[in-house]
């Protein structure tokens, strides 16, 4: 049977009446107070095992509080609530020292789990962060979705632990992982994103690690790589699932081992980095193909977050709408709002480009139309206008490869600014192209070598011999 008493501070009758009966039922004594005053009185003098808060209380702050409980009895275990439900509440929480940030209205079976675990636990003393924290708030929403990827971002700001963030395009992957490096331990170090998708396949590894004088056409100079680049920081490898097979092998390597080299280099170097991978593919569905390595996976999977399309949020349009608008109004755009049958129809719609085609839409908006309040028909308009997103470009069947190169060009130029790629620029495209085109073949005649050169029209020896330079996996099956 649990033991242990309860303190409880919430302004709200109602919410006190609830957690006394549900918390007096699971056997706990419990005591009830509507102001931090109490609240603050009862903890100095010794009283109570376990805290649960509101964090607006009528005389004070519970975030200006909980610095003082944790100072004067840092073993006693604070569960904050709020019905304020941002990002920033459960940042501050966590900062502040609370043992967990539960949002309003809450599960009291959950509620009486976490009462239960803490009490259980042994009493350690946790760091409190004194620091105030910045106002400004890299996530939006307060939909029960994000209030729960909140919950686990707040969890992880004080680890090193790796992260795998999955979700579909434009849903704010990099956001996420720059707000878990931002407001976490490592917020002093640097943040560096690398794009898989955007690197050609032979110069991921450079990239990734760097490469010594002379290690490749075209190196003339000794370059640091992007592990070196956020040492002491956070590395996000956006698009993992497009990272080629033999640069897993490496990464995998440095994972498990702690320490590269760089691409013609011997001397091993010592790497401290935190990783945060994001993919918007089924990595599972990657490993059955044999386009992903297991092993690299179980390591980059330790705490996997789903960040849901903006359609399973619908919620948090309004708030989304308010703070894209706030922003274009800081650089200069006039300001703008929707009315509410606007809004209801934001919420009807399906989003196929999630957050980023919605932000668009709003810059638009304030760009483009002179209306100080955006209608409904207004915005039918806009939505039903033919413009492809780039998601829809993406995943569009009958795409021209030459077009898609071309892209894929720009793209790849856009990423060394004002400087130029190293030289062999001619051979690497053609291997880029190689690899897809050999794999595809091998994928549709089921690994048969002699049916897949018939197909590409080559020599089958040929065919051989760039299966071995291209290091391709031939996967043979049958029906």
């Amino acid at each position: 049977m649990p033991t242990g008493t309860i303190l409880v501070a919430d302004d709200d009758a109602a919410i006190r009446t609830v957690l006394n009966q549900a918390l007096s039922r699971a056997g706990y004594t419990v005591r009830l107070t509507s102001n931090a005053a109490t609240l603050w009185r009862w903890v100095s003098s010794g009283d109570g095992d376990l805290v649960i808060t509101d964090v607006v209380m009528p005389d004070e702050n519970i975030f200006d509080v909980l610095p003082r409980i944790k100072k004067l009895r840092p073993d006693l275990p604070v569960l904050v609530m709020s019905a304020q439900n941002t990002f920033m509440t459960a940042i501050r929480a966590s900062e502040k020292g609370a043992y967990e940030y539960l949002p309003k209205p809450f599960d009291l079976k959950e509620m009486i789990n976490i009462v239960g675990r803490a009490l259980e636990e042994p009493k350690v003393r946790r760091p409190v962060e004194t620091d105030d924290m910045s106002e400004g708030m890299p996530l939006v929403g307060r939909s029960p979705a994000m209030q729960e990827i909140y919950r686990v971002l707040a969890r992880l700001m004080q680890t090193d632990l790796t992260v795998m963030i999955n979700g579909e395009s434009g849903t704010g992957k990099e956001l996420v992982a720059k707000a878990l490096h931002d407001y976490g331990k490592r917020r002093n170090g640097p943040f560096v994103a690398i794009n898989m998708a955007a690197i050609p396949r032979d110069l991921i590894e450079a990239e990734l690690f760097g490469h010594e004088k002379g290690a490749f056409t075209g190196a003339q100079l000794r370059s640091s790589g992007r592990f070196e680049q956020a040492d002491g920081g956070t590395l996000f490898l956006d698009e993992i699932g497009d990272m080629p097979m033999e640069a897993q092998t490496r990464l995998l390597r440095v994972l498990q081992q702690g320490e590269y080299t760089t691409v013609g280099g011997r001397t091993p170097i010592k790497t401290d980095v935190r990783i945060v991978a994001a993919t918007n593919k089924d990595l599972r569905q990657a490993i059955n193909q044999g386009l992903f390595r297991e092993d690299l996976y179980f390591r980059l999977n330790v705490v996997p977050i789903r960040l849901p399309p903006l359609r399973e949020r619908v919620e948090d349009i309004p708030d989304l709408v308010r703070h894209f608008f706030t922003q274009a109004e800081k650089e200069g755009l006039p300001p703008k709002q929707v009315d509410q049958a606007a809004l209801n129809l934001l919420r009807r719609y399906r989003w196929p480009g999630n957050i980023r085609e919605l932000e668009n839409l709003v810059r638009r908006l304030a760009a483009l139309y002179p209306q100080d309040v955006i209608g409904e028909s207004l915005l039918e308009q806009e939505l039903s206008q033919p413009v492809t997103s780039a998601l829809e470009e993406e995943d569009a069947e009958n795409i021209n490869l030459g077009a898609s190169v071309e892209r894929y060009l720009g793209g790849y130029f856009d990423n060394y600014g004002e400087t130029l790629p190293p030289p062999g620029l001619y051979h690497r495209i053609l291997r880029e192209v190689e690899y897809p085109l050999i794999s595809a073949a091998l994928a549709a005649t089921r690994g048969n070598q002699i049916k897949a050169a018939e197909l590409l029209g080559v020599n089958r020896n040929t065919l051989r011999k760039k299966i071995r330079d291209l290091d391709i996996q031939v996967m043979r099956s049958s029906r």
